[in-house]
């Protein structure tokens, strides 16, 4: 393992130096993946697997807008795209990928087609870690193993095409047969991690809630809410006021941020925004800090994980999202956005 210091603070990482593809293909060579679902993680998972030339099959509902992605992105049916309980009995690695609630739904016939040394595959600890609550409890005789992209699978497909990565957590719920390091370091390699950082299921699950209601994209969503309303209502447009609230912070400064750090962002705008930026961030931080401890409290007493539960497993749930979208989406900020972005140049 390679070590990173962090101000005093050293990690242990996976990194493609000590693990290559080459290694990592050689210690699944006698694996069959079975990627179920092929929704919001499936599809990157299963496509940078196959490009990497891992023996890998997608197991999906039959007769569903999904199924039919699925055959559109080369997957046979019959050959590499069966029903789920086939393709979870075929897979010697089951990636259990569909939603939280799916999860739930599904499990029965998941671990009926379990086999003895299997390896039961994550992306995201809530099934497991929440097991009491959602039944998801794994047999003894398998591995029980997690990967977890920092991003979208969307995002993890675009990055393995463009050479790059996107960095994983790891973990290991249950080690039955003594591989499942080796089994979930080389599946994190092949999925595209840039690197790959260790884990708990716990630890996933609480940094991860926290960070989807917080700065990736619920408190992100707020303050641009914010600010964009502010400046509304003292009389600045519409086009005016997404520009200076998302689009120069997506399109021009957010990249900064991701290439060289905030400090590097700092030093490459005007004097007056970065002494406006130095003089005001402490002030954001001590004004949210007390709603990200409440967020935290939530998210590790369960709570959170409760709503979720109760929420997604409601008949209407489909309904009732679609039309929070739709507010969202309707709003004026982003229908200044959907202007906006038709505006970019084109090359």
């Amino acid at each position: 393992m390679a070590v990173l210091n962090f101000g005093g603070t050293e990690e242990n990482v996976v990194t493609r130096e000590e693990l290559p593809l080459a290694q990592a293909r050689e210690n699944l060579k006698d694996e069959t993946i079975a990627i179920i679902g092929y929704g919001v993680q499936g599809p990157g998972q299963a496509l940078n697997l196959r490009d990497n030339g891992f023996h890998v099959i997608v197991g999906q509902r039959k007769e569903s807008k999904t199924w039919d992605k699925a055959v559109a992105d080369g997957w046979v049916p019959g050959e590499t795209l069966f029903p789920i309980a086939e393709a979870a009995q075929k897979g010697t690695v089951i990636q259990y990928l569909l939603s939280d609630a799916a999860q739930i739904e599904l499990w029965p016939t998941i671990k009926e087609n379990l086999n003895e040394g299997d390896a039961l595959y994550f992306s995201h600890g809530f099934a497991v870690t929440y097991k009491e609550r959602t039944g998801v409890i794994p047999p003894a005789n398998v591995d029980v193993i997690l990967a977890a992209p920092k991003g979208s699978g969307t995002s993890l497909r675009r990055l393995f095409l463009a050479g790059k990565g996107l960095n994983s957590s790891f973990a290991i719920f249950q080690d039955a047969t003594g591989k499942a390091r080796e089994r979930v370091t080389s599946l994190g390699i092949g999925i595209g991690s840039g690197y790959l950082f260790e884990t708990t299921f716990k630890r996933e699950v609480n940094s991860d809630l926290t960070g989807e209601r917080g700065t990736l994209m619920g408190a992100i969503q707020g303050l641009f809410a914010a600010q964009y309303d502010l400046l509304r209502s003292k009389g600045h447009s519409p086009s005016e006021a997404f520009n200076e609230t998302v689009e120069e912070a997506t399109e021009s400064l957010y990249p900064l941020i991701a290439e060289n750090g905030m400090d590097w962002m700092y030093a490459n705008c005007s004097t007056t925004a970065q002494r406006g930026a130095l003089d005001w961030w402490k002030k954001f931080r001590d004004a949210t800090a007390p709603v990200f401890k409440e967020l935290y409290e939530e998210v590790e007493s369960g709570r959170e994980a409760q709503r979720s539960i109760d929420t997604n497993s409601q008949s209407d749930y489909r309904v009732k999202l679609d039309a929070e979208l739709a507010e969202l989406r309707e709003s004026e900020m982003w229908q200044a956005g959907k202007a906006v972005r038709s505006l970019r140049p084109k090359n």
